[in-house]
């Protein structure tokens, strides 16, 4: 009976965890999403108070309106926020990893007492604040900062480059934040290969180029997967480092819902944007999943 009931609870414990800490909240997002603005406290109506009922309550749920998504594709500045954060994304991921893939592939490749160095040094960043990092990136990218300063004294330019306030800052922020998350799947994944491979491949007459590409690559593709996701996904939602090294004309959805929330205290239409949002994320997702599926089947 009691390892029955330890069954059940290893089991149940990690739903119960997703409905208290995802389900719920996306729920009241939702029905924010369905409501409409109000001057007052809390700033949209219907309002769900527990004395009315559910006679009540049903009568609240039929003043629910999809008005606040209509809205959202009548007015461009939603849409191109979303493109311009999918494009962003997009170019951040495929920066990180065209970084990450070749650090990851050394440090696999290191003899082995020094990896957990090497892995110590990937991780010496997030001992420092977020903030504090995407912080001191104002002071090596503004025109007097110490990038430019560096090239000046190299004599590689002869006036100040203008960085701060625009995309290519950005991307730097973005891609010196998430560069971890996309070294440690990756790292993990190559570590595993077994270097025989490689021996095989060369002993069946290929090259060292052509082993990479057609035997390292190919196995470390759910790494490279696992990697983008985990950059992508919190890379078209940013809102702290396009708000701090971006300019006026760099346009993402974390900074519209911000303002949205915050500034006009529009909570419905903010809600809106936010479904939205996680409706875009749970596409690469659910494709992720479906790739990983396909995987195991053709490994069965």
């Amino acid at each position: 009976m009691l390892k029955r009931l330890g069954k059940s609870a290893v089991i149940w414990l990690p739903y119960a965890w997703l409905a208290v800490f995802f389900l719920a909240p996306f729920l009241l997002v939702a029905k924010l999403s369905l409501s409409a603005p109000a001057i007052a406290m809390p700033p949209y109506i219907p309002a769900f108070d527990f004395a009315d009922g559910i006679a009540g309550w049903w009568n609240d749920i039929q003043k629910f309106s999809i008005e606040n998504f209509v809205f959202l594709t009548t007015d461009s500045l939603y849409w191109k926020s979303y493109l311009s954060s999918l494009q962003i994304a997009l170019i951040s991921t495929f920066l990180t990893l065209l970084i990450g893939y070749p650090l990851a592939y050394a440090m696999a490749r290191a003899p082995r007492n020094w990896r957990p160095l090497l892995l110590m040094l990937v991780i010496l960043p997030f001992w420092t604040s977020f903030l504090i990092r995407v912080y001191a990136w104002i002071g090596i990218l503004k025109k007097e900062g110490l990038l430019n300063q560096f090239l000046l004294w190299l004599g590689i330019i002869s006036e100040p480059l203008t960085i701060m306030n625009t995309d290519w800052a950005v991307y730097i922020g973005i891609v010196y934040s998430y560069l971890p998350f996309m070294i440690l799947p990756l790292y993990a994944n190559l570590e595993k290969q077994s270097p025989d491979l490689l021996e095989a491949a060369a002993d069946l007459g290929a090259t060292r180029v052509r082993a990479f590409w057609q035997v390292t690559w190919p196995l470390s593709m759910s790494g490279v997967v696992a990697g983008c996701l985990l950059v992508f996904i919190p890379a078209v939602g940013e809102f702290v480092i396009p708000s701090l090294l971006g300019g006026s004309d760099t346009l993402m959805i974390g900074r519209v819902l911000y303002d949205e929330f915050f500034s006009n205290r529009d909570w419905p239409v903010s809600s809106a944007v936010a479904i939205i949002l996680l409706l875009i994320l749970l596409i690469p997702i659910m494709l992720f999943q479906r790739s990983e599926a396909r995987a195991r089947e053709a490994g069965t």
